[in-house]
């Protein structure tokens, strides 16, 4: 199969046409097109020195809210709530945190700087969102420190999950946690997890056909999406 050049019209081609994963190569990464590409089961992923490239794999990696496992340590974890959790405080951190956590099999980061921006940009248009974990300060617990999070982009009840890191341990497993289980009090159904990891497979994410994915997308699209600044109102604890 052909892998496509897009141009400056904001289209893409059908996802059944991706040649192992990889549709479309080219266009750019401004909130209209990416917004487009999520809408439309795609989403960029390149590294440094490569140009743009956009994926729609086979089978899709996901997570329904209402699957979510939690491993007995990591709940225990949970229960000593040894991080303050936060919902958009630190964006731009995070995002860049994540570029920068060395990752094993990969020499370089796939977040590039220009891929910050764009992210940032989403963001402040209300439709990227981070969560954090924070270590407090044992003196007075006010957040000293940010040791974990990730973030993704909200559509309708759909949540593209992008990329986490953990500086302290379990900090991005328990904002994880906290955050799935606040999306789906908000009626959000489904995160994407777009490629298998065997992390995320430990919390219950499974494997799709993309067909299936693609079926279900529309409904998910069509619920209303939760813009502007995020914050939490289920307890992290209560799981």
């Amino acid at each position: 199969m052909p892998v496509y050049r897009l141009g400056s019209r904001l289209a893409f081609p059908p996802v059944d046409e991706a040649e192992d994963g990889l549709l479309a190569v080219g266009g750019d990464l401004s909130p209209q097109r990416l917004l487009a590409a999520y809408s439309a089961g795609i989403f960029p992923w390149y590294n440094d020195g490569q140009p743009l490239l956009w994926h729609a794999p086979d089978p899709r990696f996901v997570l329904p809210t209402d699957k979510l496992l939690i491993g007995r340590s990591l709940r225990k974890a949970i229960a000593k709530a040894p991080y303050q959790l936060t919902m958009d405080t630190a964006f731009a951190d995070v995002i860049a945190r994540c570029a920068e956590v060395p990752r094993p099999g990969q020499a370089g980061t796939w977040i590039t700087d220009e891929m910050q921006a764009a992210y940032v940009k989403l963001h402040e248009l209300g439709f990227a969102h981070s969560v954090e974990a924070w270590r407090c300060d044992d003196r007075d617990g006010a957040p000293r420190e940010l040791v974990g999070g990730f973030y993704g982009i909200s559509l309708g009840a759909l949540f593209c999950g992008e990329s986490m890191f953990a500086l302290a341990p379990d900090a991005s497993k328990i904002a994880f946690v906290a955050a799935c289980r606040q999306l789906r009090a908000w009626g959000t159904a489904l995160i994407d997890c777009q490629v298998h990891t065997d992390h995320l497979a430990r919390f219950g994410a499974v494997d799709i056909p993309r067909a299936t994915y693609m079926a279900l997308l529309p409904k998910l699209l069509d619920e209303p999406t939760r813009r502007g600044k995020w914050t939490f109102d289920v307890a992290a604890t209560d799981v």
